[in-house]
Parts: C-alpha cells; structure tokens; sequence
C-alpha cells in the first residue's frame, strides 16, 4: 500500500474520532489502559463491522495496514480545506 502524505498524523486524528464514534455507538470497551495498537485493531474491526471501511485480507492483516486503512478512512471524513488532507 502507498503511505500517504502524513498518514501518521490522519491515524492520530482517526483514533481521536473513531473513539468519539464508537462511545457515540455504545461501545464501552475503550479503557485509559488500552495502548494505541489495541486502539487501533478495536476502531479497525468496528469500522469493518460497521461497513464504514472493506476489510483487509486475513494475510494482510497487521498493525500497519490497519492504522493505513483508518487514515484512508479519515481522510476522507475531513473538510477539503483541513490541514492533514492536503
């Protein structure tokens, strides 16, 4: 997969929103003690489950495509004009 132009700062913003979207959804798994990876697969899966992203292949699943595909995600929820989009 291409890396896209500051895909670690759209990962970032992903984990912030898709926590919001996930409580917004009465997920209430989220604990101060999960790390960012476990943050990471839980929005992955939910959004998987939720339809909101297409699933990766059982043998590409790790933590590197997962955090490309909530950048891709995120990416696309941003206004046109946000810094990270550009």
């Amino acid at each position: 997969m291409k890396k896209l132009k500051n895909e670690n700062e759209l990962a970032k913003k992903a984990v912030e929103i898709g926590e919001k979207y996930a409580k917004n959804r009465g997920y209430k798994g989220f604990l101060p003690t999960n790390s960012a990876k476990e943050k990471v697969e839980i929005l992955y899966r939910l959004l998987v489950q939720d339809k909101l992203i297409q699933a990766l292949a059982k043998d590409q699943e790790n933590q590197a495509n997962m955090k490309h595909k909530l950048a891709i995600w995120i990416s696309k929820q941003l206004p046109k004009e946000h810094p990270l989009r550009n």
